[in-house]
């Protein structure tokens, strides 16, 4: 499949890693978020994007009292700061001019208090995974069983689900579709309304109780894939104006909420926080693959459309294991599942809403 052009400049900024982190273990490739919080030997490297900000501090919580520590400005609008003698676990808020307690991290891989508590240090790196032999999927004869972490079980939580995949391999399952775990307000939560997009929602357990569903699940020999949204952020705890005006737009709009600028002015850090929330759930999650929500309201007027880009860059990072792809696509657009070199966008297929209304 020919993969699509576009300026990597940004993007590929991402296949770095902070300090000494390590890569994933049994597939993929080193890889860490070009932004947020990134655990290295010289202590926690911070960065955010807030291009109007004229001063960030990140604040650290500690018994003793708060911690400020000053960003340095980076031409492209970024700020950055590596802060000594902390680790995994650390509480932080990024504070702009001065005021206020400051705001959660947009790239948070964890908000244990919800969407309006500090952002926590995760160390992806240190979780022992024991799927080096999972060869990934192809979309070929599989049998997916949607499920909602939060409802599937009594407990609603990642560890009991995982208790309960024996009885899904018992059943023919071959695949299990999370509904969207990215945090979002309140204790019930259907998914949709996400706002901490590399966080999973704190009411369904740690970080590192997903990844052993994951692990677990795939010793057992089924995948997993998961529900992301891209096309709307939730209406509660959505911060991400504080840092710029350019995450939105007026020129598009949402069913949902306001139009995600993916291709106007300042679009390029905007498609590298869903490009690298994708990668995110690949390389430290071990997912194999998505359902992506909606792909019909992603508005995207630019040459590669964000659903081709992220889906090449998403099998980039997991190879060589193979990953699927599916949109949600209201217009049943079978363009999304043409090659690329076909004038597609090289998706495994596309959900037949058509179908599932009828009979649900």
């Amino acid at each position: 499949m020919t993969t699509p052009t576009t300026d990597r400049s940004i993007t590929e900024t991402g296949r770095t890693t902070a300090g000494d982190t390590p890569g994933t273990e049994g597939g993929g490739m080193a890889w860490a978020p070009p932004l947020g919080a990134n655990v290295g030997s010289g202590g926690v490297r911070f960065g955010v994007w807030a291009p109007e900000a004229d001063r960030i501090d990140v604040r650290i919580e500690g018994d003793g009292g708060p911690t400020t520590h000053p960003m340095t400005r980076a031409g492209d609008g970024t700020w950055d700061v590596t802060v000594p003698g902390i680790g995994a676990g650390a509480r932080y808020r990024f504070v702009l001019g001065g005021q206020g307690d400051g705001f959660p991290d947009p790239y948070s891989r964890s908000q244990p208090d919800g969407v309006h508590g500090a952002s926590e240090v995760i160390d992806p790196a240190t979780f022992a995974w024991t799927d080096s032999d999972w060869p990934g999927l192809s979309a070929d004869g599989q049998v997916i069983y949607e499920v909602h972490v939060g409802t599937m079980t009594p407990e609603g939580t990642f560890a009991a689900l995982a208790g309960q995949l024996p009885e899904l391999k018992r059943l023919g399952v071959t695949v299990i579709e999370l509904m969207p775990v990215a945090q979002s307000s309140g204790r019930w939560n259907w998914g949709y309304d996400g706002v901490d997009l590399f966080a999973p929602n704190h009411a369904y357990g740690r970080p590192d109780d997903l990844r052993r569903l994951v692990d677990t699940a795939h010793g057992l020999g089924l995948g997993v894939i998961l529900d992301v949204v891209y096309n709307h952020f939730g209406p509660e705890g959505n911060y991400l104006r504080a840092f710029s005006e350019d995450y939105f737009t007026d020129r598009h709009m949402s069913p949902w909420g306001e139009g995600i600028n993916y291709d106007g002015p300042g679009h390029e850090r905007v498609r590298e926080l869903a490009i690298s929330n994708a990668l995110a759930w690949v390389a430290e999650y071990h997912m194999d693959g998505f359902r992506l929500d909606a792909t019909d309201a992603i508005i995207d007027d630019s040459p590669v459309h964000l659903v081709a880009e992220l889906t090449a860059r998403a099998r980039e990072i997991a190879a060589p294991r193979g990953i699927v792809v599916y949109a949600e696509d209201a217009r049943n657009d079978v363009s999304r599942i043409r090659p690329v070199d076909k004038g597609g966008e090289g998706l495994d297929g596309v959900w037949a809403d058509d179908f599932h209304h009828e009979v649900r």
